[in-house]
């Protein structure tokens, strides 16, 4: 007679064995508790971007975590995998990517860069806790590649400027206290203060490894002061910290579980590749906001530093693995490289950057006085800052002054000054244009940075017949129809033009020469 074994209630045996992908809970955290303290801890920086660039800006963080969510939640039902959106995950990489993206991107940028993030890096690779490289940073680099143009692109009150650490490694001078709330420019999530705010939060809580922290901001520091030319000066070494995503990467996208180190070693020599290779290319590469690429390196030699650091049981026999000292001789060679290519790239890197940044700002002044760099002292930050972006003075319209720049020659020496001006008067919209002035006052040129008037009538402002009026000429003011000559047909452009180069003037009289700057 056969007798049949019944099962009592309860879980299944198979279900009972069931182990999925890391990470494992460890105590009381769950995984979507985790998740969502991220997000919260992220939300300071979110706030302060949203307040800084507008709305914009809050457009981009929906796009990103919504298309990060749907994304995921249609590769589960297209695979008939358990729904794990709910985990909170997608949120944080959604979240993430927006806070290092530039607020006047389009909206499809990040929409494409969240699909990137969860179907490519996240989902085909297992899921939660089996992505080799942090998503978010990967999703940012593929923007980078792809869209160069467009995510390099950035705007400081709606103006457009390089980044504060652009501009520091092109000599000119930042303001700290800027950068560090967040007002400065850059990417969204800009605000060291909001994101120290909250990482700290998370180091308190014990959700991420200080050790990690740490020693990427201090290793990054050290090198810096070693090699950024500077020595280790507060405001430069501040500065840098302050800029190029290096207290996010620090805090939020090194410190992932699933892609750094657990052991207290692995964290640390973790910390410090980051830190290293993120101050190498900083300093010799040439691309200002290139730390991204020193996370996503890192993570790809975490699972070596877990294999050679683990503590090992006793009598464990470690395996001899060839690959491991190719990889790591790789790595070596390939930073040699760099730091190679740089040595004999170094002048042209510097020439491409003075030419981008300054490039329109070159031409008001004479060749046979080459100018080496533009620098904007603390005097002359100041007094920009303080016009606060108001109408300057009065008899000029509605000008206001942007921006202004000692230029200096190869020994250092002031060659001459120039100042941007903007004119709200133009007959199509704005006029903003630069002067050139020498140290004695002489006008040398001037340039329109944007001038969008009617073609063939205020566009013929542009044109040398009317500029070269300007040039080589001393007198505390030009006067339309006495000293310049107007553009037939376009009154109104020339009057704009003549009242911000007078606004300039009286800028660089009263200000830079007047008061020594």
């Amino acid at each position: 007679m056969k007798t049949a074994l019944r099962v009592s209630s309860g879980p299944r045996i198979r279900d009972a064995l069931r182990v999925s992908s890391g990470p494992h809970v460890r105590d009381s955290w769950t995984t979507s508790e985790i998740m969502f303290t991220v997000a919260l801890a992220l939300l300071p920086a979110a706030v302060v971007g949203v307040w800084v660039n507008g709305l914009h800006a809050l457009l981009i963080i929906l796009t990103a975590i919504v298309f990060a969510v749907e994304t995921e939640l249609l590769f589960d039902w297209f695979c008939r995998h358990p729904a794990t959106y709910k985990d909170g995950s997608a949120v944080v990489t959604g979240l993430l990517l927006a806070l290092s993206l530039s607020p006047t991107v389009p909206l499809y940028i990040p929409a494409l860069g969240s699909v990137f993030a969860i179907l490519v890096v996240k989902c085909c690779f297992g899921g939660l806790g089996r992505n080799f490289v942090n998503p978010a940073l990967a999703a940012r680099c593929f923007l980078l590649i792809s869209f160069a143009g467009t995510m390099t692109s950035y705007s400081v009150d709606a103006t457009t400027s390089a980044t504060p650490v652009a501009a520091l490694m092109s000599g000119q001078a930042v303001s700290v206290t800027r950068m560090f709330l967040g007002g400065a420019g850059g990417v969204i999530g800009a605000s060291i203060f909001a994101l120290m705010l909250g990482g700290l939060a998370l180091w308190v809580f014990d959700l991420i490894s200080g050790w990690i922290c740490f020693s990427i901001l201090a290793s990054f520091a050290i090198f810096v002061g070693l090699f950024g030319g500077q020595g280790f000066d507060p405001h430069y070494i501040a500065a840098q910290l302050c800029g190029g995503g290096v207290v996010m990467a620090a805090f939020f996208m090194a410190t992932d579980y699933a892609t750094s180190p657990t052991s207290q070693a692995g964290q640390v020599i973790y910390g410090v590749l980051i830190g290293v290779l993120g101050g190498v290319f900083r300093i010799f590469g040439s691309a200002a906001d290139s730390f991204s690429y020193a996370v996503l390196v890192g993570n790809l030699c975490a699972p070596a530093l877990e294999r050679y650091l683990f503590p090992k049981p006793f009598a464990y026999r470690r395996a001899r693995n060839k690959r491991m000292l190719a990889l790591a001789g790789i790595a070596v060679v390939g930073v040699l490289a760099i730091v190679c290519a740089y040595s004999a790239t170094k002048d042209t890197i510097a020439a491409n950057r003075m030419s981008g940044s300054f490039g329109p700002y070159l031409t008001v002044f004479p060749e046979e006085t080459p100018v080496e760099a533009f620098d904007a002292t603390d005097e002359i930050t100041g007094a920009i800052e303080a016009l606060g972006g108001a109408t300057y003075g009065s008899g000029f319209g509605n000008v206001t002054i942007n921006e202004a720049y000692a230029a200096l020659d190869a020994d250092g020496n002031i060659i001459g000054y120039v100042v941007s001006a903007t004119s709200a008067d133009g007959n199509d919209g704005p006029i903003t244009l630069a002067v050139g002035v020498n140290p004695d006052g002489v006008v040398n040129g001037i340039v329109y940075t944007d001038l969008n008037e009617t073609p063939g009538i205020g566009m013929r402002c542009g044109e040398p017949e009317f500029t070269e009026q300007f040039a080589g000429k001393d007198v505390e003011s030009f006067t339309l129809g006495t000293d310049i000559d107007g553009v037939s047909g376009a009154t109104v452009t020339s009057t704009a033009t003549v009242n911000a180069v007078n606004a300039a003037l009286d800028f660089f009289r009263t200000t830079l020469k007047g008061g020594n700057v």
